[in-house]
């Protein structure tokens, strides 16, 4: 049989990668978070520090792709729509290590069961649900982590299932050296995201019962035998694990040597073991009187105003104050942009000039296109009615009766208040003093005609929300000693302290992840794949890329769910009435092993309703590759004769325990085949966003909760 083994997983491999790069150069655009995950690459080509909320291992394969293909770093993926043509980016590479990786999963998913004794069907089913399911593709033919994440997850469940085959030659060298793989699989994961410590429960529970088990007298062991078992264990699943994940850190901090875009999340102890980069040369510090702009951090659009007013009413009937517009906008020449940044007091004319902008100080700033003061007040913002409107007034109302309207103060996104404002590296939010609002800005939707469709700009009164900060993004006219560049003294910090710094700053943005996001999900709405996320739109063509689950796949993994559950009950409630329905080896196949995949499955996907973060569809995908194990166990669980010999009709032919019915399983396998293969095939367009869809038939890929574009 292993032939045939080898030939079906040659096969499905291959499906495997053309499902994986058919189209992988389209959309020739930055697609969703290839935003940040291609940015970040690039912050390690050009070796400038950045800060990103999961570790360092995935991020740094994709630089090691980008070094080799000789991409320098230039492009930053800022915006999605972006095109790699006109930029002259070889995306495609780095493309291709996900796709690979993805591609990859698909065997080890099926050598997996094959080393639990199953089927080539049962092989085929499990690992079919991951090959032909529209958000393993969607995501792993991007420039994103997740295809790291799901290939390790899979390599460590892979390698424990060897290693537990090793059981009875225990300190062998095959026992070792599945051993150190798990240790070494498990350090993938957690080093590319910390999700990752739910694969270590998921195996530390597998363990743990193992542990239990050789605890037991009747297994002959000595304590001593046992202990070494336990720190034998310890040392493969958790201390090499351990120094891997350090050695990752050790390499980015060795990477980005330079000062860069996450300076300001770090402390200055940290800073000053950064060199200068092209950022830290061009950061300079801030002065009243100055003329700069102001870029939002999360949208990277300019703070700007021009002489045109707000309309009397808004479209929902509400009242506007008819002031000036405030907005937000990417062009960087427009001298709309320009704000000269003010004192609150006026200084005597010696001391006007050299007096620096420090975090934390209240200001005002003037439009110096149209002479007027910026200024929020009490009244409902264009988009949300929540929020309020962002102004300016001329200045004589400004200087008067409308004064206080017109503070603001810098909130330090550091909270190192004192410290001097400089552009580019200064992290602040804006806050508005009599009000105690934020000014924020959104690109999720955007003014009307009558605001040129640019961004609003408005008073967030949410003032803890991540999407609030603004950096000053340019001092204009600049002279004298500020515009020299002087370089600056680097300095040593022990590797460990760096680390743990990294660590509790990482942990402690992470939890900030509560602001609403339009494509966020609750953890109850994953396994049936309710809704999903917008990745890419084209409008001219009417295009998309949507991240959605193979529906009726994910359902069949819930239906197996449920049946599993329903027969633990019943054999449960059937031996408390001493009724044996069950083998021993059918039971022990049904709680050790298929077990083995449902604790799995419920170690990566309960612990999210715990999370008070941001949470998306994509973060049950490693769940869902363990509930796809699960169910290609448990299918043919069900076609085979697990009944003990007295339940048989015929009590004579005890042979038939443990066979499997062959023509309903096929039977049943064929079916779910062509209903995953189809309903792969429907969502398709909407997975590789090359197909142009009528509105008809974006309408009849609307199931449950989803909201496409192009639907109108």
């Amino acid at each position: 049989m292993e032939k045939y083994y080898n030939l079906s997983n040659l096969a499905l491999t291959i499906i495997a990668f053309a499902t994986r790069f058919y189209y992988i150069w389209y959309p020739n655009e930055v697609v969703f978070d290839e935003v940040h995950f291609g940015k970040f690459a690039s912050y390690y080509l050009e070796r400038t520090y950045f800060f990103d909320l999961h570790p360092p291992f995935a991020k740094l394969l994709i630089a090691l792709v980008g070094y080799i293909i000789g991409f320098n770093g230039k492009f930053k993926f800022d915006n999605i729509g972006d095109s790699y043509i006109e930029n002259s980016i070889p995306y495609i590479p780095l493309r291709a290590l996900s796709a690979t990786l993805g591609a990859l999963t698909v065997p080890i998913m099926f050598n997996t069961l094959k080393e639990c004794g199953y089927s080539i069907p049962a092989c085929a089913f499990a690992a079919s649900l991951v090959l032909f399911d529209n958000a393993h593709v969607a995501e792993t033919r991007l420039i994103l982590l997740d295809a790291t994440l799901i290939i390790s997850v899979a390599a460590s469940v892979y390698c424990y299932v060897r290693f537990t085959k090793q059981r009875y030659q225990s300190f062998s060298l095959e026992w070792y050296k599945w051993l150190f793989l798990t240790g070494v699989s498990l350090s993938c994961v957690i080093s590319t995201k910390y999700v990752g410590v739910f694969t270590f429960a998921c195996v530390g529970i597998a363990v743990a019962w193992d542990l239990w088990e050789l605890l037991d007298v009747k297994k002959g062991l000595t304590i001593r035998v046992f202990a070494r078992h336990f720190i034998h264990r310890a040392i493969g699943l958790i201390v090499i694990p351990f120094i891997i994940y350090l050695s990752w850190f050790y390499i980015h901090f060795a990477v980005l040597n330079k000062s860069g875009p996450g300076d300001a999340f770090m402390s200055t102890d940290f800073q000053e073991t950064l060199g200068d980069s092209p950022l830290a040369r061009e950061a300079k510090e801030v002065f009243f009187h100055d003329i700069i702009t102001i870029k939002h951090k999360d949208t990277e659009c300019l703070l700007h105003s021009h002489s045109f007013s707000y309309p009397l009413r808004y479209d929902d009937g509400r009242i506007s104050s008819q002031g000036q517009q405030v907005t937000c906008m990417h062009d960087y020449e427009d001298i709309n942009n320009y704000w000269e940044i003010l004192p609150v007091h006026r200084l005597p004319v010696n001391q006007k000039f050299g007096q620096p902008v420090k975090q934390g100080d209240t200001f005002r700033l003037k439009h110096v296109q149209t002479n007027g003061y910026l200024l929020a007040h009490d009244v409902a913002s264009p988009l949300f009615p929540t929020n309020e409107e962002f102004t300016v007034v001329n200045i004589e109302e400004g200087d008067s009766a409308r004064f206080n309207d017109t503070l603001f103060r810098f909130d330090p996104f550091d909270k190192r208040k004192g410290d001097v404002l400089k552009s580019k590296a200064s992290v602040v939010k804006i806050i508005h003093v009599p009000t105690i609002v934020t000014m924020w800005t959104h690109d999720d939707e955007l003014l009307p005609d009558w605001g040129f469709n640019q961004q609003e700009v408005n008073g967030n009164k949410k003032v803890g929300d991540a999407d609030n900060y603004w950096t000053i993004d340019s001092i204009i006219g600049l002279k004298g000693a500020r515009a020299q560049y002087v370089p600056k003294e680097v300095k040593h910090l022990p590797f460990l302290t760096k680390w743990w710094e990294l660590q509790l700053t990482m942990f402690e943005q992470n939890n900030k992840l509560s602001s609403e996001h339009p494509f966020a999900s609750e953890p109850y709405s994953w396994p049936m794949s309710l809704s999903g996320v917008s990745f890419w739109t084209k409008s001219d063509t009417r295009e998309q890329i949507y991240f959605i689950g193979n529906i009726l796949g994910w359902w069949m993994e819930c239906g197996f769910l449920f049946i599993y559950v329903a027969i633990l009950l019943i054999d449960q409630l059937t031996r408390r009435r001493e009724v044996f329905v069950l083998t021993d080896k059918a039971r022990a196949r049904l709680y050790k092993n298929v077990g083995f995949f449902f604790c799995g499955w419920a170690t990566h996907y309960f612990p999210f309703f715990l999370m008070s973060r941001q949470k998306f569809l994509h973060h049950y995908l490693p769940a869902h590759l363990l509930a796809a194990l699960f169910s290609g166990a448990l299918l043919e669980f069900l076609f085979t004769e697990n009944r003990s010999a007295e339940y048989l009709v015929d009590k004579t032919e005890k042979e038939k325990s443990g066979k499997v019915y062959w023509i309903p399983f096929t039977s049943a396998i064929v079916l779910l085949f062509c209903i995953l293969i189809s309903c792969f095939v429907f969502f398709a367009p909407l997975t590789y966003g090359n197909v142009s869809l009528s509105i008809d038939e974006v309408v009849k890929r609307q199931w449950m909760d989803i909201k496409l574009h192009f639907a109108k």
